[in-house]
């Protein structure tokens, strides 16, 4: 470790969740940290590598309860650790979370942090609840800070006694990373793109386009969706579902859903990938039916990209616009109530440009990547001023002239 640094071990369960953490290493680097990263091999750890200039550990981690792998990657981060002796390590995403927090707590990393991204045992049931919650206590409890990414995930939390009240943490008013405001900034070059592919799509100009980028499971509303289309789809027979998003073998939807998604006419669906950016610029209407999440990214670059949202009253879901302003709430689960809030947009363009405008303005006041960046940053600064460690020295150029958005023990 160089005088002056301080060195700082990120962890996600799989290579696909670097999505969650772009830029951030490498702004952690910028001001003075020497971040790294343990994640489970894949090719994408290569890119992340290159993106962020950082190092990488690539360490095995099962998505899924595997007792003896799990056993295994415990005694191999413990001596990892042992060995590189981070004064921080942050571990999101809930596999990482238990095993690289038992890890940690086992070899004495003087500053441990858990990032609680959401809850997966909000919609499961009988013995897979029981160890979920087990498995989140266990995280809470090996760490010294625990991240919750909204407001109401950290209320929820709590309720569940998962969580003791003087760990949890907010940074600014959510998310875990924020928002790139410029990347999915709706400007006129990515407009004519985006027009170029709603003709590849099939999608007349005046056609009114409702979407959803993610994951195709139960998990995110999916089965309410089409349910919601169907009724929307009578009212206005012009409209068009643009699906962006694969379907998974873990938490799967059903067939008869998967079926009608690939056969109905008035859907398209892509697979997801790197022009996301320009798939919100083609959507008028964003739509998350969602039943859990910790605080959904989707939903703040959609808005980022000027798109009102209609998402649910689910767990971070509800923090993540402002109803009647931004977007609007519906109640988790009732298809039909779906379909009438997003019919009352898309038959009234006036109110959907509105809105659109209302959402890229709170993103760009609340949710700025560099805003969650320097709460994170200042959390990780107190952390070391309360165990004796240095701060970092913060080179001249990188110096922010932002108020930081700190975070806040709550």
């Amino acid at each position: 470790m160089k005088p002056g640094r301080v060195l700082v071990l990120h962890a996600i369960t799989d290579p696909i969740s670097t999505v969650l953490i772009r830029g951030q290493l490498a702004w952690l680097k910028a001001n003075g940290f020497d971040p790294a990263l343990l994640c489970s091999p894949g090719p994408r750890l290569d890119l992340i590598a290159a993106e962020e200039a950082i190092p990488i550990f690539p360490s095995p981690i099962t998505r899924e309860i595997s007792p003896l792998a799990d056993l295994r990657t415990i005694t191999r981060v413990y001596r990892l650790l042992r060995n590189v002796r981070p004064i921080i390590c942050n571990a999101g995403t809930p596999k990482a979370g238990l095993l690289v927090g038992l890890a940690a707590w086992l070899a004495g990393v003087p500053c441990r942090i858990y990032t609680l991204r959401g809850l997966r045992l909000e919609t499961a049931t009988g013995l897979r609840r029981a160890l979920l919650t087990m498995a989140e206590k266990i995280s809470c409890f090996t760490a010294h800070r625990v991240i919750c990414v909204s407001p109401s995930l950290r209320q929820r939390a709590l309720e569940l006694h998962i969580l003791n009240p003087e760990k949890a943490v907010l940074l600014g008013t959510g998310s875990s990373n924020g928002v790139d405001s410029l990347r999915f900034a709706p400007t006129p070059e990515k407009a004519a793109q985006a027009a170029s592919l709603r003709v590849e799509l099939g999608i007349r100009p005046e056609q009114m386009i409702v979407g959803f980028a993610g994951r195709l499971t139960r998990d995110k509303g999916i089965a309410d969706l089409i349910a919601a289309w169907q009724s929307v789809q009578k009212a206005m027979p012009e409209a068009v579902l643009v699906l962006v998003g694969d379907f998974e073998d873990g938490d799967p939807v059903p067939a008869n859903i998967r079926d009608f998604i690939e056969s109905d006419p008035t859907i398209r669906r892509v697979p997801f990938n790197s022009q996301i950016d320009l798939y919100y610029l083609v959507m008028d209407l964003y739509v998350l039916p969602t039943y859990r999440e910790g605080f959904p990214n989707t939903v703040l670059e959609a808005q980022s990209s000027g798109l009102p949202v209609v998402t649910t009253t689910a767990t971070g879901a509800r923090d993540s616009i402002e109803n009647g302003v931004t977007g609007l709430l519906v109640p988790v689960g009732d298809y039909r109530l779906l379909a009438r809030a997003i019919l009352s947009l898309i038959i009234d363009p006036p109110r959907l440009r509105s809105m659109g405008r209302a959402a890229r303005e709170r993103v760009l006041r609340e949710f700025r990547s560099e805003m969650i960046w320097e709460g994170l940053a200042s959390l990780y600064r107190t952390m070391l001023n309360e165990r004796g460690y240095p701060s970092p020295e913060v080179p001249t150029a990188s110096i922010s002239t932002e108020t930081p958005r700190c975070a806040q023990v709550r």
